[in-house]
């Protein structure tokens, strides 16, 4: 999950990535050759049906997999803390993505509150379990899409959007008849329902998933979920079917494909490799893959005793053996990392 609290500043002062002879005409895909999915899929009426089916699903919710069954149609709530309406905790043009994300004007990020985990180090834990924020209709939310659009950002970005997707397939059939065209991307935990992302297929341009960790038992103490390694994984074999690696315009900026997020965790290089290993062997070395350095205490790890060896920040060297097992494993499209 991208963090509102990204050095957004600093980014702003390197340009978008231009990248250079055969790495960009292996995964270019032209700017003019390229239309957003869903402006397809509501040309043909695909995405309407979509919307209707997502929104009668909210009556015995099995959206996520927690599959709490509660009735959100009226307003009940179940994990995820949020009833028939999405609530945006803040919609901007986020500098602080991924150079193929953000370019030059940003990426139009909408941070959706509520959250299908638990995660004891979360950066954002006010957003995603303290549900900070307002209330948004679909009217509210395509609004929201069509402002991020006119100020020039280069995609628009869900972010957390697991447990709120029929109502942000809602809001996407009023904003493409008023004219959205960006590229739209899943920012994701990749805790997703396998039904859930069949109702994405030829919706999503850009899947971004964050795979978290991999051993069950420890995924049941930090995330709030045992069965998240076996979820991620099919989910991200879902996402690289539907959409394959990544692929770039003629300035470096994505328009359709996966790419993957991983947080090196401190004292925890075993989850890393096992992470790293299943993503060299599944989804292949032309993978685009953002390891992130950047972990620091928060939440219920700042504020209680117990969480070693997560009470600390991620130590240089950590960060580097990752990177070095990525390279040993030919990850080669390491997203912020020179050659």
């Amino acid at each position: 999950m991208s963090l509102p609290g990204s050095n957004a500043a600093e980014r702003e002062k390197s340009p978008t990535p231009v990248l250079a002879g055969a790495r960009v005409n292996r995964y270019l895909l032209p700017r003019q050759d390229f239309e957003p999915a869903y402006r397809r899929a509501f040309r043909t009426g695909e995405l309407q049906a979509r919307a209707r089916a997502a929104v009668a699903s909210l009556r015995a919710c099995q959206v996520c997999p927690r599959r709490c069954g509660v009735n959100r149609l009226a307003d009940q709530i179940g994990a995820c803390g949020i009833g028939r309406h999405a609530r945006v905790a803040a919609a901007f043009a986020h500098l602080g993505e991924e150079d193929c994300l953000r370019g030059r004007r940003g990426s139009g990020t909408i941070f959706l509150s509520g959250c299908n985990l638990r995660c004891v180090f979360c950066q954002n834990h006010d957003i995603s379990q303290g549900r900070a924020g307002r209330e948004a209709d679909a009217s509210t939310l395509a609004g929201l899409m069509l402002e991020l659009q006119a100020a020039g950002c280069h995609n628009i970005n869900w972010v957390t959007p697991e447990h709120v997707v029929p109502q942000l397939l809602e809001a996407l059939v009023l904003a493409v008849p008023a004219g959205l065209r960006l590229p739209l991307v899943y920012n994701t935990s990749a805790y997703d329902s396998p039904e859930t992302l069949r109702l994405l297929e030829g919706v999503v341009d850009i899947y971004l998933p964050d795979f978290k960790l991999w051993n069950p038992d420890l995924c049941a103490r930090l995330l709030g979920a045992r069965d998240y390694p076996e979820v991620a994984r099919a989910a991200l074999l879902c996402m690289h079917t539907q959409v394959g690696v990544l692929h770039l315009d003629e300035s470096g900026l994505a328009l359709r494909g996966v790419l993957v997020r991983h947080l090196v965790l401190p004292g925890w290089a075993s989850e890393t490799r096992a992470i790293l290993r299943w993503l060299a062997a599944h989804l292949g070395r032309d993978l685009s893959l953002n390891l992130m350095d950047q972990y620091r205490p928060a939440h219920r790890v700042a504020a209680e005793p117990g969480w070693s060896p997560l009470d600390r920040p991620l130590r240089r060297a950590e960060f580097a053996r990752a990177l070095a097992e990525a390279r040993r494993l030919g990850l080669r499209r390491l997203e912020g990392v020179s050659d």
